[in-house]
């Protein structure tokens, strides 16, 4: 099949090629062969067939200046003749799909094949009528009242109840994978590419790229399209997720010019024009060669996942927390370096199979309990034999102990937890992306809530990003605000000018304000924003110095990367010799300046004596104002001989500094208080940033990072690394442990820094709850971290698009106090599964022991199969909805973060679901034992097969309904709060379900019938029902008077152990992880009742959970093409800073050199 879609797709371009043939000089096929040569090979195929990328823009239609002109048919005949940039997404799941897989549920398939062999014995009559008398008392009543008719009528009712049952699981499964395309597609449509159009450079959507477009790459881009470089400045690509060679390739127009989608710019610019779009680039052709047809789309699928573990996790964002019914094969086969489950999901699966082994267990002992009273009674007290015309009789009496004994399981099982998960979740990624954070992946919302530790970016993220240069340092004068034009040298001024307005991307812009009165638009990198708003200060006109040298004249341009930490551009002068200018971090710059132009704008001789002067006179004072210092410096070569350019050490040397400017990037007025939010929420936050420590400690102390006079570290890069690395240069656990606990502040810190620092916080077992980190990143060299952390969280403005492919929540609007947002969600979610949690096990509970103990005294389940139906299956997913939206409050944040090890269900609850369990008991025994005398009617214990349902149980199951929803007001709080109403109205959707259940149960209790076992009730019944009912409240109030230091049992339901948790680092590919549910089975132990404490039940219970469907997002090819690099980036930078404790063990030396004590912050 695949084959044929192929040859289709080619056989149709090939008649297109025919058509436009005359229109373009060159096809759609005579490109794709252009775009898989390589190199020198590609070069010369230029020049000979095209005449070079000149020739390839003349054929093309386009001009490498000015680009297309941007009118609609020319765009749309390239669409037609080249193809869109799109690669069609994976057909999603048909609703029939996701109810088939709903149906594979293993408690559901026994309550359907009890249900079938009900239906079946219901419709048999034994022939004759004589022996009634003879089957004794199992006969009893079959034939009365004519009701032998309705006996089909429970098998139906089951049935019809497993049918809503996988219509909501199928409906639910169905929302969740078009909430999470249109989450695929909002991000999609979030990434934007520069492209020049009639000389405009535009934001354009990638999806609108055409073949001819001149796109302008940089640093940090994901390549949206193949194309061939025109212009490039030291442009190296990491081509690794397509060749997986992880050493970055340097391209060049003269040398190899092929740029191909899918891959990262890591370094430089330039300029391309795009050859190949959509399933005609070069990773488009490959996924159009998996995802033929279906079968090969799985197989694809399991080769990504194989490559990339990290990559199919985040399609499946709920897998584990659904029970996990994937195919165990499956599972052994991706759980490649995978990240660990979540917090939550962990506690949740562990939980399931306690609960699932527990329910198994009553049940079984149910069904031989009943089944022992009713054999021992027949034919041991009364003596009867077995007659063969009474086997249908007895086979129907044990298919009713059959369907108890399932219905008990079900009631066991809490079905809707992982739907009360999945809602939660999906609940509060909407909510979140209001609050400016786009979820890409879902349990990181949840993960957020137990974070402890952030490590934030300054740039940006603290501060507004707007840079402003605010004090200079020019002939000789320390100048406090920007002087006026006339006070700075002619020569000086000329030099400076010249400097920034070509020595900075030519992408860099300042902009006329979109409002009046508002301020200029900064367009590209800030920091040179900053400084070409300088040269306007100074009256000067960049865009006319750029003009006159445009950025194809440029001789050689030395990007800045994160290693220079400066920039340089070489210009020819007219007299064929070179001039270099360059500018940077001024710590760097200055050690490389031999001279400096003085008052008059002469060089004058620049001695290490006056570069530490300068430090402390001007440097340091810029700093501790906050200032960024940037140093603009020149130097002159004579053009002969040439000097060799690639010798960077010497050409950066001997430089003359013009000027030191100090910017200004003043702090966003809302984080200090966001700042103060995440301290008092138990949350460390630590800034890391490329800056210098003064400037860093400035801005940390203006945020409140820093308070003066607390014991906390603020170091740079160098001191870092001297404290953290033995002897060999290793990484240490025990010494990263002496740094990090007091750490505030790092500062020139360099990509690798960043990701040790992370990994070393999270590795540390100096505190007993392992620390859960948060990290901000916008730059292509935070990729590393943003991956090792547990959650990253990438700029959705600034930030690059390697950035936002590691993170796994993008920032809209690059603000730290969303953050806090989405800390506030996270917990949120966890309270909400907690609420649920109270409501669903005090259920669970009461009906198992209800329908246990009512089974073994009265040989029938006070509450039928079908109404338990009802309370599990409607109610609870009804209940999973109410307690699942209440929004967050600001009260979340007064606590400290829960962490790993603290249980699921805390004492509180513990004490709630017992404290209500033991009321609803009491009232469902004494209604079940002296029910009929309370109300004077008639007992409805021990009615024979199929009696007409009887008032007595009608009253037990309508005052456990009424129980439950009254309970359901009490599971609103969780931590002893004795106000259950506090802000009820505020959710819309408590309120209308609590009301809808009520009308509900009303309507099945006067109207259900023979199929919910109901007789109609008269209103003294329904008040006294209510009543019972509103007793939960009371009762609320007077367990909430109980101390929990009472009770210290059932603390355990839930709780990860530090056993539980495998380091990440165990889990290799051939080494097979264990899913918490496997162990917990092998360890066969369950903390549900004391009484039940160990038993070795070796069944698989946790397939009796909803599976969680896989999604394949729209963008999801494209997106795993891609994270396989951002994988070989993590492994490339971890592998220099692997953890060696051997070592510190061994050499007595290393531990002492870290023993120093830690200076105090001070500016």
């Amino acid at each position: 099949m695949g084959d044929m879609s192929n040859s289709d797709f080619y056989a149709k371009n090939q008649r297109n090629e025919g058509n436009h043939a005359a229109a373009f000089g060159c096809s759609l096929m005579e490109l794709r062969a252009l775009m898989e040569l390589r190199g020198t090979e590609a070069v010369v195929k230029l020049q000979e067939d095209y005449g070079g990328v000149e020739g390839l823009c003349k054929r093309l239609k386009t001009s490498p200046t000015e680009g297309l002109s941007g009118a609609q048919a020319d765009l749309d005949k390239r669409k037609e003749l080249f193809g869109q940039n799109l690669i069609p997404p994976k057909k999603p799941k048909t609703f029939l799909q996701l109810v088939w897989e709903a149906l594979q549920d293993v408690t559901l398939i026994i309550l359907e094949l009890a249900a079938l062999i009900s239906l079946g014995l219901s419709f048999y009559h034994p022939p004759g009528g004589s022996n009634g008398e003879s089957c004794g008392a199992a006969a009893g009543g079959v034939e009365d009242e004519g009701e032998s008719d309705a006996g089909w009528i429970e098998g139906a009712a089951i049935l019809l109840s497993v049918v809503c049952v996988v219509l909501v699981t199928a409906f639910n499964d169905w929302s969740k994978e078009k909430q999470f395309r249109g989450l695929q597609s909002r991000i999609e449509q979030e990434q934007k590419f520069q492209v020049v159009r009639g000389s405009q450079v535009i934001q354009l959507p990638v999806a609108d790229i055409v073949v001819g477009d001149i796109a302008q790459v940089k640093y940090g881009d994901l390549l949206p399209a193949d194309g061939v470089l025109i212009q490039g400045n030291d442009v190296k690509i990491d081509e690794s997720s397509l060749t997986g060679e992880s050493d970055h390739v340097k391209k060049a127009a003269d040398k190899d010019p092929m740029l191909l989608s899918g891959t990262h710019v890591m370094e430089g610019s330039g300029r391309m024009v795009v050859t190949a779009v959509g399933v005609n680039s070069q990773t488009g052709i490959i996924f159009t060669l998996l995802g033929a047809g279906p079968e090969e789309e799985e197989k694809k699928e399991k080769k990504v996942k194989k490559q990339d573990g990290a990559a199919a996790m985040e399609m499946q964002p709920l897998k584990s927390a659904e029970g996990g019914e994937a195919d165990e094969k499956e599972k052994k086969k991706v759980s490649a370096p995978k990240k660990e489950k979540s917090v939550l999901q962990g506690k949740l699966t562990k939980l399931a199979v306690q609960i699932g082994k527990a329910g198994l267990l009553m049940s079984a002992i149910t069904v031989i309990i009943l089944v022992l009273f009713f054999a021992i009674d027949n034919f041991v007290i009364q003596k009867r034999p077995w007659l063969p015309e009474c086997t249908p009789i007895y086979i129907q009496y044990f298919v009713k102990f059959f369907i108890i004994g399932v219905t008990v399981l079900v009631v066991a099982v809490p079905e809707g937890l992982p739907l009360a998960v999945t809602i939660s979740l999906a609940y509060s990624v909407k909510k979140m992306m209001k609050d400016n954070n786009l979820v890409r992946h879902l349990d990181a919302c949840e993960t957020m809530g137990n974070a402890t530790a952030i490590c934030s970016d300054k740039t940006g993220t603290l501060t507004t990003n707007r840079m402003t240069a605010v004090q200079c340092y020019v002939g000789d004068v320390h100048y406090k605000e920007i002087p006026d034009p006339g006070a700075v040298p002619p020569k000086t001024l000329d030099l400076l000018a010249n400097a920034i307005s070509i020595n900075s991307a030519y992408t860099t812009k300042i902009l006329p304000p979109d409002k009046e009165g508002g301020l200029p638009k900064q367009v590209g990198n800030k920091t040179e924003c900053g400084l070409l708003g300088l040269v306007l200060d100074l009256k000067r006109d960049y865009q006319q110095i750029r003009n006159q040298l445009p950025e194809e004249k440029l001789y050689k341009v030395y990007t800045f990367n994160s290693v220079r930490k400066s920039m340089s551009t070489v210009t020819k002068l007219a007299d064929g010799s070179f001039r270099m200018y360059s500018k940077g971090a001024s710590e760097i710059i200055l050690k490389k300046c031999s001279f400096i132009l003085n008052e008059v704008g002469e060089p004058r001789v620049f001695r290490p004596r006056d570069k530490d002067e300068m430090v402390k006179k001007v440097i340091e004072p810029m700093a501790c104002d906050g200032l960024r210092t940037i140093c603009v410096g020149y130097r002159d070569f004579s053009g002969n001989p040439e000097p060799n350019w690639d010798d960077e050490n010497n050409i950066l040397s001997e430089l003359t500094a013009i000027c030191v400017v100090g910017i200004e990037d003043p702090v966003r007025p809302e984080v200090p208080d966001a700042i103060r939010k995440c301290q008092r929420a138990g949350i460390t936050v630590r800034m890391v940033t490329g800056d210098n420590i003064n400037t860093a400690r400035a801005i940390a102390i203006k945020c409140g990072i820093i308070h003066p006079g607390e014991d906390f570290l603020c170091i740079d890069g160098k001191e870092f690394n001297r404290r953290i690395r033995n002897e060999k240069g290793e990484v240490e656990q025990e010494r990263i442990d002496k740094v990090w606990p007091k750490l505030r502040v790092l500062a020139r810190s360099s990509p690798t820094d960043k990701h040790t620092l992370v990994k070393g916080i999270i590795d540390s077992t100096l505190v007993d709850q392992r620390q859960v980190v948060a990290v901000t990143g916008d730059g292509t060299n935070d990729g590393p971290a943003l991956k090792k952390a547990d959650v990253g969280f990438a700029m959705g403005i600034a930030g690059t698009d390697v950035a936002k492919e590691a993170s796994d929540i993008i920032l809209t609007d690059d603000n730290f106090s969303s953050i806090v947002k989405a800390v506030m969600w996270g917990r949120n979610v966890y309270d909400s599964i907690s609420k649920f949690l109270q409501f669903q096990l005090t259920v669970n509970v009461v009906a198992v022991i209800v329908a246990f103990t009512g089974a073994c005294i009265t040989q029938d389940s006070p509450l039928k199969a079908v109404q338990m139906l009802w309370v599990n299956l409607i109610m609870d997913t009804f209940a999973s909805l109410a307690l699942a939206t209440e929004p967050p409050t600001e009260s979340l944040l007064k606590r400290k973060p829960y962490g790993r090890n603290k249980p699921l269900i805390s004492s509180t609850m513990t004490k709630n679901i017992l404290g209500h369990g033991v009321y609803q008991l009491v009232i469902i025994f004494t209604l079940l034992f002296v029910g009929e005398q309370i109300f004077d009617i008639d007992s409805g214990r021990n009615a024979p097969l199929h009696s007409p349902p009887s008032e007595h149980y009608t009253i037990i199951f309508n005052t456990f309904v009424m129980m439950q929803l009254f309970n359901e007001i009490n599971a609103r709080k969780i931590h002893g709060e004795r106000n259950v109403f506090d802000g009820i109205f505020r959710n819309p959707i408590f309120c209308s379900i609590v009301f809808g259940t009520f009308a509900m149960q009303v309507i099945i209790v006067q109207f259900g019938g023979k199929p919910f076992s109901c007789q109609p009730l008269d209103v003294t019944k329904w008040l006294w029902c209510i009543f019972l009912g509103l007793g939960e409240l009371v009762w609320g109030q007077v367990i909430s008077t109980i101390p929990n230091t009472r009770l210290r049992f059932l603390r355990r339901a839930g709780q990860l152990t530090q056993k539980d948790e495998l380091p990440e680092e165990d889990v290799n590919e051939d080494n097979e992880e264990i899913d918490h549910a496997e162990r917990e089975l092998r360890r066969g132990q369950i903390l549900w009742f004391r009484g039940l404490s160990r038993i070795q039940t070796q069944i698989d219970v946790v397939n009796t959970f909803k599976s969680g469907t896989s999604f394949q997002g729209a963008g999801a090819l494209r997106r795993q093409s891609s994270t396989t690099s951002q994988t070989q980036d993590v492994t490339n930078v971890s592998s220099p800073s692997h953890v060696s404790l051997s070592n510190a063990l061994s050499s007595p030396t290393s531990t002492t050199a870290a023993t120093a004590p830690p200076p105090t912050g001070q500016c």
